[in-house]
C-alpha cells in the first residue's frame, strides 16, 4: 500500500503474512443512479438500489415527508441523514440534520421529514431489498475472494436505537469519521472543495472485503488495477471509472485502487464496509463509537 507519510492509513499494521495471491478475480461494480429510473417512487421521495456481496444500499431523495419500515428485519441495519435540513424520528428517538442512525432487529419504522438526501445500508439478509438493486443479476453467483460474512458482537446494553453525529471533528489526516455497528462500519467524509492533489494519491487493496464507495456529490475517477497471474487468461484490464453523484462503486478484493475527485467544484464520497473492518478496528481512537460496539477477537 502506497500512502502518504502524513496520512495516518500510513500506520496501519502490515499483515503478519501476506495473503496468498488469488487465480480468479471479480470486476468492479459500477451504478449510476443519474442514469437510471429509480427502482421506487412516489410524490415525495425516489429511491435507488445497488449492492455488494453481503449489503444493498438504498439511495433516496426526499422532498417532503416519508416512512421507511421493516416487518422482521433480522439484523441491525443503518439510516445516513446525508444533508442538514433532514429530519427523523425512530420510536421515541428525534434526530436532525447529518445523522447515522443505527435500527435494530425486528419491526421499526423510521420517518424522514425535509429536502435532501437519505441513505439506507442493509445486508443481504433482507433479500426483498437485495432483489431491487440494480446491479441484482451481478451477484446471481458469489463474487470471488471475499471472506464469508459474519456480524460483529451484540452491542452494550443490548440492541436499542442509537444515533451519532455526522458533523463532530474528524481524524486529522486523513479526515476520518468513523462509526459501526454489527453489521456495517461508516466512513462519512466530509466533502472536499476541487480536485484531489494528483501528487497526493492513496492506491491500496483489500485481501478479502469490498470497499463500498457512494459518491454523494461532484465527481470521482476510481482508478483500479487487478494483480498478474501465471494464467493470462484471468488478467483484467485497468480500469479508470468516472462517475458522477448519486454513484455507488463497489471495489473487489484484493483489487489495487484509488479514487480520484476530479470535479472543480464540491466533491463527497463515503466509504462503507460490511462487516466492519478489523484493521481500523484495531486502531486506538479511530472508531468513535467503539465503547457501544465490541470488536470481536481478531482473525
Amino acid at each position: 500500500m502506497a500512502f502518504d507519510s502524513t496520512d495516518l492509513r500510513s500506520t496501519l499494521p502490515s499483515a503478519a503474512a501476506a495473503a496468498p495471491a488469488p487465480d480468479r478475480f471479480s470486476g468492479a461494480e459500477h451504478v449510476q443512479f443519474r442514469d437510471l429510473a429509480p427502482a421506487e417512487k412516489d410524490d415525495t421521495v425516489s429511491t435507488w438500489y445497488a449492492r455488494g456481496q453481503n449489503f444493498v444500499v438504498g439511495y433516496s431523495e426526499l422532498d417532503g415527508a416519508t416512512t421507511f419500515s421493516r416487518t422482521e428485519q433480522p439484523d441491525e441495519y443503518v439510516v445516513l441523514l446525508a444533508d442538514d435540513t433532514l429530519s427523523a424520528t425512530v420510536g421515541e428517538v428525534s434526530v436532525s440534520g447529518k445523522t447515522m442512525i443505527v435500527v435494530p432487529p425486528g419491526d421499526s419504522s423510521v420517518t424522514v421529514t425535509g429536502q435532501g438526501r437519505v441513505i439506507r445500508l442493509l445486508t443481504t439478509r433482507s433479500p426483498d431489498i437485495a432483489a431491487l438493486a440494480a446491479n441484482a443479476a451481478s451477484y446471481d453467483e458469489r463474487h470471488e475472494n471475499i471472506a464469508p460474512y459474519e456480524p460483529w458482537p451484540e452491542p452494550v446494553g443490548g440492541y436499542r436505537v442509537r444515533t451519532y453525529d455526522l458533523t463532530v471533528e474528524p481524524l486529522k489526516n486523513p479526515p476520518f469519521r468513523l462509526y459501526r455497528c454489527t453489521t456495517f462500519m461508516v466512513n462519512f467524509i466530509d466533502p472536499k472543495q476541487g480536485p484531489r492533489d494528483p501528487s497526493k494519491m492513496s492506491p491500496h487493496k483489500h485481501d478479502d472485503f469490498e470497499q463500498c464507495s457512494i459518491v454523494l456529490a461532484g465527481e470521482y475517477v476510481h482508478h483500479i488495477r487487478w494483480p498478474w497471474t501465471t494464467n493470462k487468461a484471468n488478467w483484467r484490464d485497468d480500469e479508470h471509472q468516472r462517475v458522477a453523484a448519486p454513484a455507488v462503486t463497489v471495489i473487489p478484493p484484493p483489487s489495487l485502487h484509488t479514487s480520484e475527485a476530479i470535479s472543480a467544484g464540491t466533491n463527497h464520497l463515503i466509504d462503507v464496509f460490511c462487516p466492519p473492518r478489523f484493521d481500523f478496528s484495531a486502531m486506538e481512537g479511530w472508531v468513535f463509537n467503539a465503547a457501544d460496539y465490541p470488536a470481536p477477537e481478531p482473525r
